[in-house]
């Protein structure tokens, strides 16, 4: 009996069916935010630079490691504001208006659907992320050490949290309560988590709370990263990022619902 083989040529259009509706709903994505990028950039880079000059000027000789965490905690911070905050707002937004009835019109993956999103979420993340870690070198007098494995950590901390603000906005049941939960979480994330302060100066409760968030693992992460480069502490903080970025594209997944029903 002759064992059947899949098709080569069939497999290789599936694929390329697929790239061609992830550019299709990227460029839509993007069309969004073309015209507004420089309100992006200011808007996600004003938090963190105030902080950061503030606590430039609050401080008084500061160590080189407490300069590491205050520059790395606000660039997280200008992470956070846009790929957590801003995404959640913007897809509860697009849900809640009816706009996901237009892409249940279309023969597209529900797959294709989130990673355009997820995609965006980077594009409108990164370079805040980038020009806070440029300032804060500036404002400092410091130099980074830049290596390679910046590349795939800063994309696994971007994707962690862009993935939870995506999933905040197809989760919400209406605009309100996703405003409200998105701006108390992005204060909670950014200063009571391990991100601005060492994890051991935080109550017990919050200790165990930063456990459950990305971001405890990518200021981690990134500290040693930048300040002493690749260790064995950096790559399990990579593992944890990887699993969050994979359980929020599940949920993600999950959750979504064209019509937007609970």
């Amino acid at each position: 009996m002759q064992q059947q083989t899949a098709d080569p040529r069939y497999e290789t259009s599936i694929v390329k069916q697929l790239a061609v509706e992830v550019w299709i709903l990227f460029r839509i994505q993007f069309s969004i935010i073309r015209e507004q990028w420089a309100f992006i950039f200011i808007l996600a880079s004003i938090f963190p630079f105030a902080i950061l000059m503030f606590l430039h000027f609050f401080t008084v000789n500061p160590t080189e490691a407490m300069i590491v965490r205050i520059i790395t905690g606000n660039m997280l911070f200008a992470l956070v504001i846009m790929g957590m905050n801003v995404m959640a707002q913007e897809i509860s937004f697009q849900k809640h208006q009816g706009h996901f009835t237009f892409y249940a019109s279309l023969p597209i993956e529900k797959i294709n659907f989130i990673f355009a999103n997820l995609l965006r979420g980077m594009i409108v993340s990164f370079p805040s992320f980038v020009i806070m870690a440029f300032v804060g070198q500036w404002v400092y007098g410091i130099t980074f050490t830049f290596s390679f494995w910046l590349i795939p950590f800063v994309a696994l901390t971007v994707l962690s949290v862009v993935g939870l603000g995506v999933f905040l906005g197809f989760w919400s049941p209406n605009m309100q309560l996703t405003n409200l939960l998105v701006q108390g979480l992005m204060m909670i994330i950014s200063f009571m988590t391990p991100v601005l302060v060492e994890i051991s100066e935080l109550p017990v409760v919050l200790q165990w709370f930063s456990y459950l968030v990305p971001t405890t693992y990518a200021a981690a992460g990134l500290r040693d990263l930048l300040a002493v480069g690749y260790t064995t502490t950096v790559g399990m903080n990579m593992l944890m990022l990887l699993g969050y970025t994979v359980l929020s594209y599940a949920l993600i997944l999950k959750k979504i619902h064209w019509r937007g029903e609970g």
